[in-house]
C-alpha cells in the first residue's frame, strides 16, 4: 500500500509541474490573461506569438493550442478525448489501489500514464484545450508535432507500460518452456523405471 500512496504522491508532484510549466509557457508569451476568450480566439493568437529559439533549427518553445488528442492528433475531438481520458484515469486508480500492483515498471509506467492524463484534462476541462509547447523540429518533415510534459509523462509512460508486457510475455514463455521440460524429464523417468525393475529382476532370477 505504501507503493500506491508514493505513485499517487508523484502523480500530484508531476501534474504540478505539468500545470506550471503551462501557466508559465503562457505568461512568458505574454497571454496569461487571454485563456479564457476561448479556442478561436486563442488559436488565432497563438499564431501571432514568436517562438522562443532553445537549441535553434533543433529546439524551440512554440504556443500552440490543441483540442484533440495528444500531441494535436484528432483536432476538434474534445469531449471524445475528455470521455476517454476519464474512464482510463478511473481505470487505473481502480487497477493501483485494487490490485497494488508490485512490479516497479508497471507501476511506474501507470503513475506516468495518469499523471500525463490528469494533467492535460485539466486543460481541456479549465480551457477547453490543452495548451502545448515544446517544438522539436529539427526534422520536420518526420516530426511536425508540438507537445508538452504531460504528452512526454504519457509517451514515456507508454513505453515502459509496453516494455512490461514484452518482460512478462518472455517471462511467462520461460516458465511455460521451464515446466515443458520438468514433465518431460518426469515422463521419462517414469518410462526408464519398469525397464530398470525388470533387468533387476531378470538378475536375480539367474542367480
Amino acid at each position: 500500500m505504501v507503493a500506491i500512496i508514493i505513485s499517487v504522491a508523484v502523480m500530484a508532484v508531476l501534474v504540478a509541474i505539468d500545470l506550471l510549466s503551462k501557466y508559465w509557457i503562457v505568461s512568458t508569451f505574454g497571454v496569461v490573461d487571454q485563456l479564457t476568450k476561448g479556442y478561436d480566439y486563442m488559436y488565432q493568437l497563438a499564431m501571432t506569438v514568436k517562438p522562443i529559439d532553445l537549441i535553434p533549427g533543433v529546439l524551440r518553445f512554440k504556443l500552440v493550442l490543441n483540442d484533440g488528442a495528444m500531441m494535436g492528433f484528432l483536432d476538434n475531438a474534445r469531449w471524445v478525448f475528455m470521455v476517454l481520458s476519464t474512464v482510463a484515469i478511473i481505470a487505473i486508480l481502480v487497477f493501483l489501489f485494487w490490485k497494488k500492483p508490485k512490479n516497479k515498471i508497471l507501476l511506474t509506467a501507470l503513475t506516468l500514464v495518469t499523471a500525463g492524463g490528469i494533467g492535460n484534462m485539466v486543460d481541456r476541462t479549465a480551457l477547453g484545450y490543452v495548451v502545448d509547447f515544446i517544438d522539436f523540429y529539427a526534422f520536420p518533415s518526420l516530426w511536425k508535432w508540438t507537445f508538452n510534459f504531460a504528452d512526454s509523462c504519457v509517451t514515456i509512460g507508454a513505453g515502459m507500460l509496453a516494455l512490461w508486457m514484452i518482460i512478462d510475455v518472455i517471462k511467462d514463455y520461460k516458465l511455460k518452456k521451464a515446466a515443458a521440460l520438468a514433465s518431460a524429464a518426469e515422463s521419462n523417468e517414469g518410462e526408464n523405471a519398469p525397464e530398470e525393475e525388470t533387468v533387476s529382476n531378470g538378475e536375480d532370477d539367474g542367480e
